[in-house]
């Protein structure tokens, strides 16, 4: 019988301390210092690039604040209603709103610039070139609008490190060669299947090696996620 493991060492919480800036600086400094009543914002870029933990980060120092803020994203159907003691709101996947969800979105939008709610929202594509209804596409633009670009391949092996580290994870060079060479590199690929190979460790009470991380792989093949 395989042993289910405890679930020990929470997923690591979204702060702008823990963000890798990089080249993504200017937007991480800029959401910092988001005011109430300050213009919209809109965040682009590839998976991996920084987007969702740029958004779920503000989210927490708003609330770390004793004010509350909304989230909505593709993931969940339409209506979204808001509250009016939100100081902020954020949307995110705006590439994947459907039809009703871009109702919903234009009509926050609305609402949060009448009643001064400052407003984030980020995509994989520019305002420009999103495929919305063109009053949501053109007030996606109107604001702050930041590029963000995925980490370098030395700024992903030092995020890797980061989070093994505060796992209690020793991942020897070998194995992380292998993640940044034969996996997908954007972050969120990386951290997910980090999470699966300590779950997997833990469940065989054995470290991590790159035979370990092989053999999780051809037991989970529907998970694997190789790129080359």
């Amino acid at each position: 019988m395989k042993q289910i493991p405890l679930a020990i060492g929470p997923e690591a919480l979204p702060t702008f301390e823990s963000f890798l800036p990089s080249v993504n600086a200017a937007a991480a400094e800029h959401l910092r210092a988001l005011d109430a009543g300050a213009p919209p914002v809109y965040l682009w870029g590839p998976p991996g690039s920084g987007k969702t933990h740029l958004l779920r980060a503000l989210v927490h120092a708003v609330q770390a604040l004793g004010e509350r803020a909304g989230g909505f994203a593709a993931d969940q159907g339409a209506p979204w209603p808001l509250q009016d003691d939100w100081t902020l709101v954020v949307v995110d996947d705006c590439d994947r709103l459907d039809p009703a969800q871009q109702q919903a979105a234009f009509s926050l939008f609305v609402r949060c610039a009448e009643q001064g709610q400052r407003w984030v929202a980020a995509g994989r594509l520019p305002p420009v070139d999103l495929a919305l209804r063109d009053d949501l596409r053109s007030r996606l633009g109107w604001g702050h609008v930041f590029a963000l670009q995925p980490p370098a391949e030395h700024e992903a092996r030092a995020v890797l490190r980061r989070e093994a580290d505060r796992r209690g994870i020793f991942l020897a060079d070998e194995v992380m060669d292998w993640l940044l060479t034969r996996q997908a590199r954007d972050l969120g690929s990386l951290m997910r299947l980090l999470d699966r190979l300590d779950r997997f460790a833990l469940a065989r009470q054995r470290t991590v090696t790159l035979p370990l991380l092989r053999a999780m792989l051809t037991e989970e093949p529907a998970e694997a996620g190789t790129v080359g």
